[in-house]
């Protein structure tokens, strides 16, 4: 099974009310929430390890999972508030307001994380659940006790105006990086994580601080994977007319570990001799459901059934 850990929350999209007044909508979101969607959707076996309120919002989320087919066994229910995040669109630009503080995610100990088990083979990190503590370091502690037993696959998805204590982020970040065989970066992450260091030196340092794989993704440029023995391999980005981006990243992400789950790679003995078909495999049906996700309005994954139609 692969466990998706990290946020699940609300976002709450302004929309026109019949009487002129801007309300707000909530919808189920989060990078890592997105991702077990998107991993259930496509036939994956798929967890999600995270902190939910038992309020309406939490429940929301929690049925949200269950449709998906996102096994909700190993998350942790409090009767503290759900994370809400309101959205304001200016000039088509989104901007935030979190209500997360002692809320039931950020909240998340690690006496709520899950005993070892045999059958979780895969463990996903990223989002903003790796900016703020305590639940950050209580990520950063599961990352650290499964490393060498379950592949660990992180996406930072740096978001500096998420990030309260740069110091401690970096330092945090540093230790999820040495965990990890399979790292996700874009280029203002690799900017942000190696400043003033060209790509080569970035992808060098990032190999050498323990990632075994690198993926690049550009967007509509496609996406690069580095690995062990000088291996690359580049895609092209699917060619669609695009609604919006929301989620694309994490659609990605789903589709890339679901191919390696297919391919029986998803184990120790396997992730460290991915061939250059094996990664051009899993990389182009993660290219396949993001550019299904960006056809249509928000995090919407594909299910499995229309990627043959």
């Amino acid at each position: 099974m692969i466990l998706c850990c990290g946020e699940a929350l609300i976002d709450m999209i302004p929309t026109a009310t019949t009487d002129g007044q801007t309300g707000f909508v909530p919808l189920n979101g989060g990078a890592i929430f997105n991702t077990a969607i998107a991993l259930g959707r496509l036939g994956a076996p798929t967890g999600m390890v995270t902190g939910l309120s038992s309020d309406l919002f939490g429940q929301q989320l929690l049925a949200g999972l269950k449709q998906s087919n996102v096994d909700t066994a190993r998350i942790a229910i409090s009767d503290r508030t759900s994370t809400l995040a309101f959205v304001q669109l200016v000039e088509g630009h989104a901007t935030y307001t979190f209500y997360d503080e002692n809320s039931a995610g950020r909240s998340l100990a690690i006496s709520d994380l899950p005993s070892q088990s045999d059958d979780i083979t895969a463990l996903y990190f990223g989002g903003i659940s790796l900016c703020n503590p305590p639940a950050a370091d209580t990520y950063q502690a599961f990352a650290e006790r499964e490393a060498g037993r379950a592949v660990i696959m992180l996406d930072p998805n740096i978001r500096p105006g998420f990030i309260l204590d740069d110091t401690a982020h970096r330092a945090r970040l540093a230790a999820m990086i040495a965990a990890s065989d399979i790292i996700k970066v874009s280029d203002e992450d690799l900017d942000w994580i190696y400043p003033s260091a060209s790509l080569s030196e970035q992808v060098t340092r990032l190999q050498e601080d323990g990632a075994l794989y690198i993926i690049l993704t550009r967007g509509s440029e496609g996406a690069t994977a580095f690995g062990p023995n000088n291996l690359e391999v580049t895609i092209k980005a699917r060619k669609v007319k695009v609604v919006d981006t929301v989620g694309a990243g994490d659609t990605f992400n789903a589709g890339f570990l679901a191919s390696l789950s297919n391919q029986g790679l998803l184990t120790r003995d396997a992730i460290g001799t991915l061939s250059c078909k094996q990664l051009q495999a899993a990389m182009s049906l993660g290219a396949q459901v993001a550019a299904i996700t960006v056809s249509r309005a928000g995090a919407n994954s594909p299910w499995k059934s229309e990627l043959t139609q």
